[in-house]
């Protein structure tokens, strides 16, 4: 049946191999159903449902894949792509959660539709390659820089409101029976808790360890029970951490003027540039991992093209949906089941052993509330640095890429804005061209694109 259902002959591979593969890639990407809830309960979700909704939107993207693409490929929630949910969308452009994952909702329609009749890739050819690397690359530095907030390593200093070093020295003090003061020491606790912890994923990445991120946050939070960084006097087992929440969505809310206050054209526009960026960001992640992990399984054909391509992208637009319905952010295929190729893994029968897992993984969801932020943020510095290394692909020495590249890849973090970024970067790109005489070099959905950014821009102060 397994012969039949996914070739294992004719790729060259068989059962055991296989397994081995999709339990490697499980134990590689295993964090995210830490680092997920983590980052979208900021917006008032449910950790415990967000949980949930991480392991089912996995686990599902994964086996669409795998039973419909036959490819060795894992999705689950995106980082970067919940970094803008929470930190662009909700709390700067002041949207509901619920109100956001109506928009995931729509970007996943969006997918769906562009997938069936070939746009997708259209649009993708459309940005620069420069753009699309200086992307990837600015939101690592925005990752990274909210991993450094959240575990306290950096704070923000109420007087100049500008970022500093955490203090650390407070955390050889003993508690007193001062709240405040406690309350001091448990912070400076919890960011030298934080540069352990990155200092223990950074030395098993370094090590090639496989599963070292999620060994990482495991050690972490060890660490940090005695020195009462987590209360575990408050931690009871119940099957009420078993939460659900479905079809969580607003629609009327997500487009409805009161939320910009300039009435129904600026909430056209920043709706426009919402569900542009999470279509964006989703395109040319998904896209540009196809195509690496493919080359690196050897399945590119002697077109350069990739076997049920058209397959593999409609799992990865289903995946958004179903991911959406249950409460997370934009699902996506992961880079790390890389790791899973190395271990031979050619098939769907990867993908289903990694996504049959992410199911069982659902057992471990009363205990997610003993996880701290402080385990969770080296998580993100350290994937911030892996996405950050797509700078190398800019070319610097070419001002005219260079500078849109520059201002994609700084004013995210800058602003506290993926879309911002974005939306710079694009402008600058087409601007350039035209003032260099160079319309021609420019894609004219790019030209519309620059467009449409503008007027967001003229049109809502973000």
């Amino acid at each position: 049946m397994l012969e039949n259902l996914f070739k294992l002959k004719e790729r060259k591979t068989d059962v055991k191999t296989e397994v081995i593969a999709g339990f490697t890639t499980f134990i590689t990407m295993a964090y995210i159903i830490f680092v997920n809830p983590t980052i979208l309960s900021t917006t008032g979700l449910d950790k415990q449902a967000v949980f949930f909704a991480t392991c089912i939107g996995a686990a599902v993207g994964t086996l669409i894949m795998a039973l419909y693409a036959n490819l060795p490929f894992a999705l689950a929630p995106g980082m970067g792509l919940n970094a803008f949910f929470t930190y662009t969308v909700c709390l700067q452009m002041k949207y509901t959660p619920q109100q956001a994952l109506a928009a995931v909702f729509i970007s996943g329609i969006i997918f769906v539709l562009i997938t069936a009749v070939g746009l997708r890739q259209a649009i993708v050819k459309s940005i620069p390659q420069s753009l699309k690397h200086a992307m990837t690359a600015g939101i690592g530095l925005f990752i990274a820089f909210i991993g450094f907030i959240n575990s306290g390593i950096v704070v923000i200093d109420p007087g100049s409101k500008l970022p500093k070093f955490g203090d650390f020295t407070a955390a050889f003090n003993s508690f007193t029976n001062n709240p405040d003061i406690n309350k001091s020491i448990i912070a400076s606790r919890g960011a030298l808790v934080a540069v352990i912890g990155l200092l223990i994923i950074g030395i098993l990445i370094a090590r090639r360890v496989k599963g070292a991120i999620i060994i990482g946050i495991i050690i972490t939070t060890i660490i940090s029970f005695p020195l009462k960084i987590v209360d575990l006097s408050k931690f009871k087992f119940s099957l009420e951490a078993f939460k659900v929440s479905a079809f969580n969505f607003d629609f009327a809310g997500l487009f409805s003027a009161h939320n910009q206050g300039g009435g129904i054209g600026a909430v056209l526009l920043s709706l426009f540039a919402i569900i542009l960026t999470f279509t964006l960001i989703d395109m040319f992640d998904s896209i540009g991992t196809f195509v690496g992990l493919a080359d690196k399984a050897g399945m590119l054909d002697e077109k350069g093209d990739i076997p049920n391509m058209d397959r593999a992208l409609m799992s990865d637009a289903i995946a958004t949906i179903v991911g959406a319905i249950f409460g997370t952010s934009t699902v996506t295929t992961y880079i790390e089941s890389a790791a899973g190729i190395e271990e031979g893994g050619r098939t769907g029968l990867t993908s289903l052993v990694t996504g049959l897992l992410f199911i069982l993984a659902l057992i471990i969801a009363p205990f997610i509330g003993l996880v701290p932020s402080q385990a969770t943020a080296p998580a993100l510095i350290a994937v911030g640095v892996m996405m950050i290394s797509s700078i190398k692909k800019i070319d610097f020495n070419d001002f005219e890429e260079a500078l849109p590249a520059f201002l994609t890849i700084v004013i995210m973090p800058f602003t506290y804005s993926i879309a911002n970024g974005i939306s710079a970067g694009i402008i600058f790109y087409v601007l350039v061209k035209l003032l260099r005489g160079k319309a021609k070099e420019v894609h004219p959905i790019t030209y519309v694109l620059a467009i449409l950014f503008i007027l967001r821009f003229m049109v809502i102060a973000h």
